[in-house]
């Protein structure tokens, strides 16, 4: 942790922005005490617009139905054997 007053900080703040990025940096200003905190921001992504995939897309009850009718055929097939 490093402790310096606010005119330290006013005279040399880009030492303190990156040192703030690896170790905690707190700043005394008068009877107040702050901490310079880094925290990236993720910038979103943009939106997608529908695409063939998304509209060839089925939803899951379509999909079970799909699936247990597949089941069947297999259940009967090797019933037989």
């Amino acid at each position: 942790m490093v402790l310096i007053n606010s005119a330290e900080f006013a005279t040399h703040q880009d030492k303190y922005f990156n040192l703030a990025m690896d170790s905690e940096v707190h700043i005394k200003r008068g009877a107040g005490m702050f901490r310079l905190v880094y925290e990236p921001i993720i910038e979103e992504q943009p939106i997608l617009e529908p695409d063939e995939d998304f509209y060839r897309a089925i939803t899951m009850d379509e999909f079970k139905q799909k699936v247990l009718v597949m089941v069947d055929k297999l259940d009967k097939k090797y019933a037989k054997k």
